[in-house]
């Protein structure tokens, strides 16, 4: 069978200081008519297994270990015993979630996941978080890029950028170095592709991005409600 992509969206509400806002995740599923594999699934297990229907899951693969993206994690893997994998460095941030679980797979830059007729090739993307990766499917013509780049630019954690300096060259080097007509799928929002994006990418090494963070006085929670979450990270580790 021919591989195909699937999206799912999950949502849920967070607080930010009294007020709830709904908060959206794209978990996407890779496979054919017999197997899949999941990538960051979001918060709601049942609509996610429901979209796998009977269709063996054969590996759970997190593009970073924040809460929000691993929240369905070992329920959707436990179906089908699938193995679940996420980059060592964010094994602390995943613990956040799942204190008494580890992951059963530690990702490398290069790594290769096979499903159905396609592989998936592990980027090393950080820059948000300190294992941050993205996924790349030269046979789909797709990269899942996760929190690293989405399609408003590099993607923040708690309306700030942790590293930007790493994650724009992750974006330069791992991500704009791919076909043009490459899809993105982030973890957030729509998908787009590689050549619209990347004529952007002087300006953000030019400054744009942290000049218009300075500028705002009070900036307002991210769509994706990663203000509420209250993670620090210290990305020496």
């Amino acid at each position: 069978m021919t591989a195909r992509i699937e999206r799912v969206v999950t949502s849920g509400l967070v607080d930010i200081e009294g007020d709830e806002h709904k908060v959206e995740n794209n978990t996407w599923i890779v496979g054919d008519d017999d197997e899949v594999i999941v990538i960051d699934p979001a918060r709601d297990a049942d609509k996610i297994l429901e979209k796998v229907g009977d269709r063996e899951v054969l590996a759970v693969i997190c593009t970073h270990g924040l809460p929000d993206h691993v929240g369905a994690a070992i329920e959707v893997a436990a179906r089908d015993e699938a193995v679940i994998a996420v980059h060592p460095k964010d094994k602390r941030l995943w613990r956040q979630t799942w204190e008494e679980t580890w992951p059963d797979i530690d990702m490398e830059d290069e790594g290769l996941f096979s499903v159905a007729d396609v592989e998936l090739e592990v980027l090393s993307t950080p820059g948000v978080t300190p294992g941050g990766v993205s996924l790349y499917c030269e046979g789909l013509g797709a990269v899942f890029t996760g929190k690293t780049l989405l399609m408003d630019g590099p993607g923040k954690l708690g309306g700030e950028y942790p590293a930007l300096a790493d994650q724009l060259t992750s974006i330069g080097e791992r991500l704009f170095t791919l076909p043009h007509e490459t899809r993105v799928l982030p973890a957030h929002g729509e998908e787009g592709l590689i050549g619209d994006l990347e004529p952007e990418f002087d300006r953000w090494l030019s400054g744009s991005l942290t000049g218009a963070q300075e500028a705002e006085a009070a900036p307002p929670p991210l769509a994706d409600g990663t203000a509420a979450s209250g993670i620090k990270l210290n990305l020496d580790e």
